[in-house]
């Protein structure tokens, strides 16, 4: 069993054994302003538009920036030209909660991504409730039937997904589902190796009416111009942000501008 299989099985029985309260949740969105437009925000931004990610550690890498401050890093994001912020809140592997994404909501104008491994409808209202503007849907993790449900409270909500795939197949499924912003992940989730070549293959057959977003494994300026040359408008960017000792001087130099 693959890390991924492994870990949305321990979501579902969680959920099982602990639902989420969906009328409280259903409650407190009803009195949210509109989600910041996240998709938007991609296509308006100048490519390549970043997904700068507040992550503090994850099961390939291990330990990342366990004690960092996650509002004051996404300001720093912010400030340094990131179209949008991405929040891990995941607590077991990647150290995550939602009072990371709260906090990163309230620090920063642009919009923020809720990144877990979401599996029901009712998640996606409790990162509406979080502070979210969008979300992850990983289509490894889902059947088609709960992707398009999923899908359809996220639009609900108001809120954008970020419709994740590693392989044709998949993206298929993203096409059929009517994703509007797909990843391409370059890390296989399930054994969490690392397959870039492979990414820009698939990113090279989402049509140019999406959004495409290369995921994982971008560290340099070299790779984001590779994945802009086989049709992403958008990059996502982690590690390599939260290693370094000036993440703005490396977004920056990401994106070209510095």
């Amino acid at each position: 069993m693959g890390f991924l299989t492994e870990h949305v099985a321990e979501v579902r029985q969680r959920l099982e054994r602990r639902p989420l309260d969906a009328g409280r949740l259903l409650a407190l969105a009803a009195g949210l302003p509109p989600a910041r437009g996240f998709a938007a925000a991609l296509r308006a931004a100048s490519a390549p538009a970043v997904i700068a990610e507040v992550k503090r550690s994850s099961p390939s890498a291990g330990p990342l920036a366990e004690d960092a401050d996650a509002a004051a890093l996404a300001r720093r994001y912010e400030e340094a030209g990131a179209a949008a912020v991405s929040v891990l809140t995941e607590p077991r592997h990647f150290g995550g909660s939602l009072a990371d994404l709260r906090a990163v909501h309230l620090a920063v104008s642009v919009p923020v991504l809720r990144k877990d491994f979401l599996v029901h409808p009712d998640q996606v209202l409790e990162a509406r409730v979080g502070g979210a503007d969008a979300v992850l849907l990983i289509v490894a993790a889902l059947s088609r039937s709960e992707l398009e449900a999923m899908l359809a409270t996220a639009r609900d909500l108001g809120l954008d997904a970020l419709v994740e795939v590693h392989t044709e197949a998949e993206l298929e499924t993203a096409l059929r589902a009517g994703a509007e912003v797909i990843g391409v992940n370059a890390r296989d989730l399930e054994t969490l190796e690392v397959d870039p070549e492979g990414a820009l293959e698939i990113l090279a057959q989402v049509p140019s009416d999406r959004v495409a977003v290369a995921e994982s494994g971008i560290s340099t300026r070299a790779q984001v111009e590779a994945a802009l040359a086989a049709g992403a408008r958008a990059v996502l960017v982690g590690e390599a942000l939260v290693r370094a000792p000036d993440p703005g001087a490396v977004l920056r130099e990401l994106r070209g501008a510095a």
